[in-house]
């Protein structure tokens, strides 16, 4: 029988349970077992993805077009379970099934209430990700203990082990230890608090995983231990790291958090096999190169609206043994005080995706600066859309070339509205999303990097480049590198007489792993060094 895991967080909010979780996923798949991953979010959204990027961070992507919340990229990045729109539910789902169920007539006339009809919905799905092929399913409850939203979610996991039986399953309750300068010393009592509110519920944690910033004495996990009813070797210490997330699974195993939770489920597992783990934190350790990276973006001040554009950047940072410092640059800022004065000293410019016209002139300067000064350059989604409309002005001589997004009436509309787009008023799901095949040119960089003529690469747009200016933009040197199947969607653009300029469609970063990084950034990355290298080559030394 398939086990479960079900973590909730206590005290505060961004505690990191996604990170907790995906570390825990990756290190029970490295004892050989099958892991799934789910997240349960308590907010009546029915999806993330028109949800404010200040608000809630990026909107992730999966293979099967689920817009999901950004833990989701934790779980893809150190785990390889797959992931479905079953991996995410939030209780505008689980609502909005229970209410269509209910207009069907499904419940027979009975009055429909959050228990058992909410309940059983939220544990039909968790009951999903189970099966033959299955070892063990962790569920992530989404929000904080206490939280009047996050109840019925409680109370189904505790129904749920009472269903399955309590020996196949397991409560990892994260919370916090602060340290009070004033006093000098570490606090116990918010996470007593915490479980005490979560045994009211009906839910006695088995472990307990500590956020602290010092380590925590043997006399306080006694004191966890004793109030909270936990055995003291079930008081996991997770220091906050400084260096890297992709440190957390090794803090896990100093603690035998696997162990653990093997030995408590009774799992039949392999010995720990950490040894790419571990070269790839030495890698990350013992850079032989160091080099900058602007990320040129409409909500750059908010480091989760582009979590998986600044870790896929740090995973080709891995692979070319570099150190990157990553210069997050407000794309409105760009237009106020001029690309030179931002963006001079970086050896990459990178310009990501965004909705809505604000700070659009500014990416489009910054690709005319990594243009015209042979800066390596990687423009995604809203950034190849940008690039287009900034070629299409300087380069071809369409002075007013813009996108129908930010301006209905330009006379020259070289990117557009997609055709299946045109009749879409509702939003939520309904743009092109997910997973979608392409096909290379056989000498462009882009078929280089993959090291194929065929991609498939996840994608989340509703405008694309007119097909009506094709022509004209090759004649000036723009290469399209990729484009769909069928040759009518443009996927790449290039510039084959620049050092590296490369612009996609499509999202690369959700397909980017520490341990595979996608190849685009890679390549990117690799001529951001080239680049480093050959400044530093050619400096004029002063004369003393």
């Amino acid at each position: 029988m398939t086990k479960h895991i079900f973590v909730t967080g206590g005290v505060v909010s961004s505690l990191g349970k996604g990170l907790t979780s995906a570390s825990l996923g990756m290190l029970l798949e490295q004892h050989g077992l099958r892991v799934r991953m789910q997240k349960l979010d308590p907010y009546i959204n029915v999806d993330p993805g028109t949800m404010s990027p200040y608000q809630h961070g990026e909107v992730y992507v999966l293979d099967d077009g689920s817009e999901t919340d950004l833990d989701l990229g934790h779980y893809e990045r150190f785990t390889s379970g797959p992931l479905t729109r079953d991996s995410n539910y939030t209780t505008g789902q689980i609502y909005l099934s229970v209410i269509e169920k209910e207009r069907q007539g499904r419940f027979l006339g009975k009055t429909v209430q959050v228990i058992p009809h909410i309940t059983n919905e939220i544990k039909s799905v968790i009951r999903k990700l189970g099966g033959d092929d299955v070892d063990v399913v962790i569920t992530e409850i989404g929000g904080t203990v206490g939280d009047i939203e996050s109840l019925p979610f409680l109370e189904a996991i505790r129904q749920f082990a009472q269903d399955v039986g309590r020996q196949q399953c397991l409560f990892i309750h994260l919370t916090l230890v602060p340290y009070l300068k004033a006093a000098d010393e570490l606090k116990t009592k918010p996470t007593q608090h915490s479980v005490g509110q979560l045994r009211e519920i009906g839910i006695q944690p088995d472990v307990l995983v500590c956020r602290c910033e010092r380590g925590i004495s043997r006399d306080d996990r006694e004191k966890i231990a004793l109030f909270c009813n936990v055995p003291i070797d079930a008081v996991i210490e997770e220091r906050d790291k400084d260096f890297s997330i992709y440190e957390v699974p090794l803090s896990l195993v100093d603690n035998q958090l696997d162990e653990l939770v093997i030995k408590r489920l009774g799992l039949v597992a392999k010995p720990l096999e950490l040894h790419a783990w571990l070269d790839l934190l030495h890698r990350l350790r013992n850079p032989q190169h160091e080099i900058s990276i602007a990320v040129v973006g409409k909500y750059a001040e908010h480091r989760d609206a582009y979590k998986s554009i600044y870790e896929a950047i740090d995973h080709a940072g891995i692979s070319q043994q570099a150190q990157i410092r990553i210069g997050r640059i407000q794309s409105g800022d760009v237009e106020r005080e001029g690309a030179e004065r931002l963006l001079g000293g970086y050896d990459g410019i990178l310009v990501p995706g965004g909705f809505g016209e604000r700070g659009v002139e500014g990416k489009v300067d910054a690709i005319q600066f990594a243009r015209t000064r042979s800066i390596p350059f990687l423009g995604i989604c809203l950034g190849m859309q940008c690039a287009v409309i900034e070629f299409g002005r300087n380069q071809v001589g369409l002075s007013k070339a813009h996108s129908t997004e930010f301006d209905k009436n330009t006379p020259d509309p070289v990117i557009c509205l997609l055709d299946e787009q045109r009749n879409v008023t509702r939003v939520g799901g309904t743009m092109r999303l997910g997973n979608q095949p392409g096909v290379l040119t056989a000498d462009s960089r882009a078929a280089a990097a993959y090291g194929s003529d065929s991609i498939n690469e996840r994608h989340r747009h509703r405008y694309e480049f007119n097909n009506d200016y094709r022509q004209r933009f090759e004649e000036h040197g723009l290469r399209f590198a990729g484009t769909s199947p069928d040759g009518a969607l443009v996927e790449i653009v290039e510039l084959p007489a620049h050092p590296w300029f490369v612009a996609v469609q499509y999202h690369p970063e959700f397909k980017s792993k520490p341990l595979l990084p996608h190849p685009l950034l890679r390549d990117f990355v690799g001529a951001a060094v080239r680049r480093r290298h050959h400044r530093d080559q050619t400096a004029v030394r002063p004369e003393k």
